[in-house]
């Protein structure tokens, strides 16, 4: 499949220029493209001819295992909510009352196995908040 047409005839690179660099210098280029959002070296060259801006992607490790529990978490309400869809589901379909007052109670039970998760969710959430706030 061939290339798209460049809509401005400006922004087309028609002129290649070849440089040579030291070993040193190519290692702070290669650098700079791994920890930034530049796809080559050769893109990071021409930010940095043009006096673009550069941006960088940092990872912060320390949140590794707030964003594991986070996903935890979220997986375990996600079951839950399917669970009270399904016992809603039951209580609407049954016939008697004594099978709806089943479907009831079951339901108010999968409620309240909810609210420690949402309290953890929330403890975490605040914990993330202040981070965020003295930085």
């Amino acid at each position: 499949m061939p290339r798209k047409k460049a809509t401005e005839r400006d922004a087309v690179l028609t002129h290649n220029i070849v440089i040579r660099v030291t070993e040193e210098t190519f290692k702070k280029l290669e650098k700079i493209k791994k920890e930034s959002d530049c796809k080559s070296i050769a893109q990071v060259v021409r930010n940095i001819l043009a006096d673009r801006h550069i941006k960088y992607i940092v990872k912060d490790m320390s949140m590794n295992g707030t964003m594991e529990e986070l996903a935890m978490i979220r997986k375990e309400i996600k079951a839950i909510g399917i669970n009270i869809n399904q016992q809603t589901h039951r209580f609407h379909i049954s016939q008697s009352d004594a099978e709806r007052s089943f479907h009831f109670r079951k339901t108010a039970e999968i409620y309240r196995s909810i609210d420690p998760k949402i309290d953890d969710l929330l403890q975490i959430v605040s914990k993330l908040a202040e981070k965020w706030l003295q930085g």
